[in-house]
């Protein structure tokens, strides 16, 4: 009779241990999920399904308020496919050295219904490529 109580006890163990882990795989992915896209792909969704997404652009030279070492900064991301979209962002962290005009940027947040502006909560730049071209002749002289 104790082997058939051990057994019992041993699927019921399991069992709660799977569900627990399922539990937490479904509820991190649910509240982490953040879609990733560039500026036309935003433009063509639902204002509703924008609220924690990803966009990818280029900083637009004109409409620029703030910039590098200042808190916050307001800005249109313009879509890197060439086409006109673009939509305005604001951040109100402290901005990188290397935010300019035709950057390449990150900005992770959600649009605001009424406004229509998208809220960035981070706001990342990628490496200029001067340091790729800094990078490509240091490996050619080291050869």
């Amino acid at each position: 009779m104790a082997k058939k109580t051990n057994k019992t006890v041993y699927i019921v163990a399991l069992l709660l241990l799977v569900g627990g882990l399922g539990s937490l795989v479904y509820s991190g992915l649910s509240q982490n999920s953040v879609y990733f896209l560039n500026v036309s792909e935003a433009r063509a969704m639902p204002v509703g399904e924008l609220s924690n997404v990803r966009l990818f652009g280029t900083v637009a030279a004109q409409d620029i308020v703030g910039g590098p070492g200042q808190k916050g900064v307001q800005f249109r991301l313009l879509d890197k496919s060439g086409n006109k979209d673009s939509i305005a962002v604001e951040y109100d962290g402290v901005v990188p050295d290397t935010f300019k005009p035709g950057a390449e940027v990150i900005v992770e947040g959600g649009v605001d219904s009424t406004t229509g502006v998208f809220g960035a909560r981070t706001l990342m730049t990628k490496c200029p490529s001067k340091y790729k071209k800094q990078r490509e002749q240091e490996k050619a002289q080291n050869g």
